[in-house]
């Protein structure tokens, strides 16, 4: 499984939107222009992420983007099915034909096991937590003379 940039690019772009919207409006043009990614990329994956009812839009002059709920309710899993759709290595029971006996065992000791992996770690980190390891970073030492 590979996240496509839609998938990267919407991550970083609506984690900047927890870091910098504090209540207020965020524009796309501002997202762009921090995260270094086109805007009209980002309309298309924003349209998506409205769609799902992560963000809300307002339209104007002072209009733009905002979570449409807190970050500790956002999670990552959530956020990249959205835009990537299922988040499987391999899912081999797609093919709606009956499995062989090695493709069975491959599928119950690997691919489940992998897919399992991967959804506990997404669904386990909210935007908040993302957030406040930003927050943590950027975190630098006063030093005094």
């Amino acid at each position: 499984m590979k996240i496509s940039t839609k998938g990267r690019y919407g991550l970083r772009a609506m984690l900047d939107l927890a870091i910098h919207s504090n209540g207020e409006h965020i524009s796309l043009l501002s997202i762009a222009n921090r995260q270094d990614v086109s805007v009209n990329y980002l309309e298309q994956v924003f349209s998506i992420l409205r769609k799902a009812g992560f963000v809300v839009s307002v339209k104007g002059a002072q209009g733009g983007y905002l979570l449409a709920m807190p970050a500790s309710k956002l999670h990552v899993g959530d956020i990249l099915r959205c835009l990537e759709g299922d988040l499987c290595v391999v899912d081999e029971k797609e093919n709606n034909k009956e499995l062989t006996t090695i493709q069975q065992c491959i599928t119950e000791n690997v691919w489940e096991k992998i897919n399992a992996a991967v959804r506990e770690a997404v669904d386990s980190i909210t935007l908040e937590d993302l957030v406040d390891d930003y927050n943590g970073i950027n975190q630098y030492p006063m030093f005094y003379i």
